[in-house]
């Protein structure tokens, strides 16, 4: 494997056989864990509201909080994370990545289903041992990738797929969360400030550009003002793409956009309206999973492959603007 090839890549899912898993009854308990702005606004919203679970308590770094939004959606805080999984069949996790990937094995390892935030992890190493948590477990896995679930971009990328014929892709996520006159609530998040655009909207690209293009098989990468990278990607298709990504446009400049070019001529990422309708959607498949022993395509498998793309492009990205470079 060249220089310029990324390591290390992930086959496709792995069928969960049963293992320590949990049995999933006509509503399946479904537990929460963490209490921020993405929480509050989209996990226990989505929870609350479906009709097909039973939402079965609230577990968070800081008890008060977890108080506060268990009240506010009808159900129970824990201060004990252990006894949430124990009144769990399944877990939904939005917090930190590097917070999330060692509570996400240890629910594994409870027997709990996990439905998983992106990036699952920002180490290979952690994000690894969440996928071999979910496999030694035979627990079913989802990450929450908004446009592999929203609606219209879930069917859209189910199309683009299998029309095939794709020569290019285009993509920019310009956020600006960072940019001048935000008030963002996720602007306070520590990991984002740290790690940036390549890791925050960069999942979000990535779960658009593999399934239509193709696993990725060589990377180039740069920086660019602020948390900005711009990426160029070679897919086992044999397709090409670019992707620019950060946190830090002005916001009046704030978009996201995929365009994909091939033999079918051009074809334009539609727009989706909000994340809880497509949280609801990652529960229904989550369940699915747990229930058919088949694999979801966005399994804990597909965010390992996520993280050692993310991590080979920020080694690529550093690499070339070190002075040695």
């Amino acid at each position: 494997m060249g220089p310029d090839r990324v390591g290390k890549a992930v086959v496709g899912p792995t069928r969960h056989t049963g293992g320590m898993a949990k049995h999933l009854g006509d509503r399946p308990r479904i537990g929460l864990l963490g209490t921020g702005p993405w929480a509050g606004r989209t996990h226990a919203p989505a929870l609350a509201a479906h009709r097909g679970i039973e939402f079965s308590g609230v577990w968070g770094r800081r008890p008060e909080a977890a108080a506060a939004l268990a009240e506010a959606s009808g159900t129970r805080a824990y201060e004990d994370v252990d006894a949430l999984f124990a009144a769990s069949d399944a877990v939904a996790l939005a917090l930190p990545p590097d917070v999330q990937a060692p509570l996400a094995v240890r629910a594994a390892e409870a027997g709990c289903h996990v439905l998983l935030d992106k990036p699952v992890a920002t180490t290979v190493a952690g994000a690894r041992k969440v996928a071999e948590a979910v496999e030694a477990a035979g627990v079913a896995s989802v990450v929450f990738c908004t446009l592999r679930f929203a609606e219209p971009t879930a069917r859209w990328i189910e199309e683009q797929a299998a029309a095939g014929g794709w020569f290019l892709g285009e993509a920019h996520w310009l956020g600006s969360l960072y940019g001048t006159g935000s008030s963002s609530a996720y602007a306070a998040s520590p990991w984002r400030r740290e790690k940036g655009g390549l890791w925050d909207v960069g999942p979000h690209v990535l779960s658009v550009l593999l399934p239509v293009l193709g696993d990725v098989t060589e990377i180039t990468a740069a920086r660019g003002p602020a948390d900005t990278h711009h990426l160029v990607l070679r897919h086992a298709s044999g397709a090409g793409s670019t992707a620019t990504l950060t946190l830090s446009a002005p916001p009046e400049a704030a978009e996201a956009a995929l365009t994909l070019y091939g033999t079918g001529g051009k074809a334009v990422l539609p727009g989706w309206d909000g994340a809880v309708g497509a949280f609801g959607a990652a529960v229904d498949a989550l369940v699915g999973a747990a229930r058919s022993g088949e694999p979801d395509a966005c399994d804990a498998r597909f965010g390992l492959r996520l993280t050692e793309i993310l991590t080979e492009a920020e080694t690529k990205a550093e690499g070339a603007t070190s002075p040695e470079a």
